[in-house]
């Protein structure tokens, strides 16, 4: 928090300080179900503003609650506020929420931090610098809602900035949806793409430890129904490189990563896919986008500090007999976000695809209800968008032949309309897809990382 007020004050209404600092405190304290909130001490002049916010970028706090504690003039403020990278939320809230026929200049002074929220929202207009506005009587729990909305948007922006996404091998020759410079990814918003061999990840799985393959299958086992036709050859190279690939992520600090079909089976040294390395790599909270789709890995990561449990997904196909789009992928899908009254299955699935041997896949419906869907679209240069579609996960039979996760998303506007905005706005073919109705956070998370925002 930065809690701004002047020393005007002072002198007329001795204990000022001490008072309001006080109220910043209590402020801290509402919020401690949704956020770590550091109230600080009040600053007063540019020097004290400007020591704060050097201190706290130092600390690595995900953002900046900029609460005026009185009247503070804009001028000591805007500087600072126009240059942090760290995300603003400007709180126009006052210690007490109705003015009464008690009050006096002294009630007036302590309850009058609108003017500075004011001028200070002034400033950072003029600057160009985004940030959050919450307007609400601090003591409710709309107040704590918002503010812990913003609170995760602003710790997925700052997150997603330091993000590392790792490739191995290549990405999928011929597909243009997921192509993205690099540079300007880093440049604009934050995400690095690192290209890794495919050996890395042999190397990786090939030490994996005896005890740890041994632990994953059991673990497996409790949790999971397994087919019987698996074989202990099938499982234990599964289990390698779902182990191998974390080491490597692990060792790497990458968040997030993808791997191409292609470039796994062309390798030579690998004797499957690793569909259900990536499902349960999902489940750990790495991003992850297939065929070397850099961008959705990384939007996949800041989807899990934004809203939770994320699936990678995409369309597949339309249904309109249920107004919907079959969602699925070649096999990958985080199975955290399976429906919970019929088993996830771990399955032996033959799979042309890479011409390698049988894949063990997870193979689960997705949980209906209500469902949000968002992919990021690349437009050349720095120009990114984020499109969103929010709709419902339909409560459908299953559909005994496909053997991979999936699930109908039927959107709010109708697979007609969706798909025709979709198309005409550029939307690529991979997405994420996250429980309930979240275009709201998505929109904060815009804002605050600078993405062209559209919502279907």
């Amino acid at each position: 928090m930065l809690g701004v007020m002047q020393d005007l004050y002072d002198a007329m209404l001795p204990g000022i300080t001490a008072r309001q600092a006080a109220y910043g405190e209590s402020v801290a304290a509402e919020l401690a179900e949704v956020a770590d909130v550091d109230p600080g001490e009040p600053v007063k002049d540019r020097a004290g503003i400007e020591a704060r916010v050097r201190e706290l970028e130092g600390r690595g706090v995900d953002g900046l609650l900029v609460v005026m504690l009185t009247y503070g003039p804009a001028m000591r403020v805007a500087r600072t506020l126009a240059h942090t990278p760290l995300p603003v939320c400007l709180a126009n809230i006052q210690p007490v929420p109705d003015v009464t026929p008690v009050w006096d200049m002294g009630d007036l002074t302590y309850n009058q931090g609108i003017h500075g929220a004011q001028d200070t929202a002034n400033a950072m207009v003029r600057a160009g610098r985004a940030f959050t506005v919450i307007t609400d009587d601090w003591h409710g729990p709309s107040f704590r809602a918002s503010v812990g909305e913003w609170a995760r948007a602003a710790a997925a922006v700052t997150r997603w900035r330091e993000l590392r996404v790792a490739v191995f091998g290549y990405a999928m020759n011929a597909m243009g949806d997921i192509r993205v410079d690099e540079h300007a990814l880093l440049r604009a918003l934050g995400p690095q793409v690192d290209a890794l061999a495919p050996g890395a990840l042999h190397r990786a799985a090939m030490a994996a430890p005896a005890d740890a393959v041994d632990a994953l299958i059991a673990a497996e086992d409790a949790q999971f129904e397994i087919d019987p036709r698996l074989s202990e050859q099938e499982r234990v190279e599964h289990a390698r490189m779902q182990l191998g690939a974390e080491r490597v992520l692990r060792d790497g600090g990458y968040g997030a990563y993808s791997t191409h079909f292609g470039a796994i089976a062309e390798d030579g040294r690998f004797g499957r896919l690793p569909l259900a390395a990536a499902s349960s790599l999902m489940a750990k909270g790495y991003g992850y986008g297939a065929e070397g789709d850099a961008l959705t890995a990384a939007l996949m990561s800041a989807a899990g500090t934004l809203l939770g449990e994320t699936q990678f997904t995409e369309m597949y196909a339309m249904d309109f007999a249920t107004d919907s789009i079959l969602m699925s992928h070649m096999g990958e899908g985080n199975w955290r976000l399976a429906r919970p009254d019929r088993p996830v299955r771990l399955i032996k699935r033959p799979l042309g695809i890479g011409g390698l041997g049988d894949p063990p896949t997870f193979l689960f419906q997705y949980a209906p209800g209500p469902a949000t869907l968002a992919t990021l679209v690349s437009l050349g240069g720095e120009r990114f968008r984020l499109l969103v579609a929010e709709g419902e996960v339909l409560d459908t039979a299953e559909l005994p032949h496909l053997e991979m996760p999936y699930g109908h998303f039927r959107p709010d506007s109708g697979v007609r309309d969706c798909m025709d905005a979709w198309l005409r706005l550029g939307g690529p073919h991979h997405q994420v897809l996250n429980p309930g109705r979240r275009a709201h956070a998505w929109q904060l998370f815009s804002e605050l990382a600078g993405l062209e925002l559209a919502v279907i």
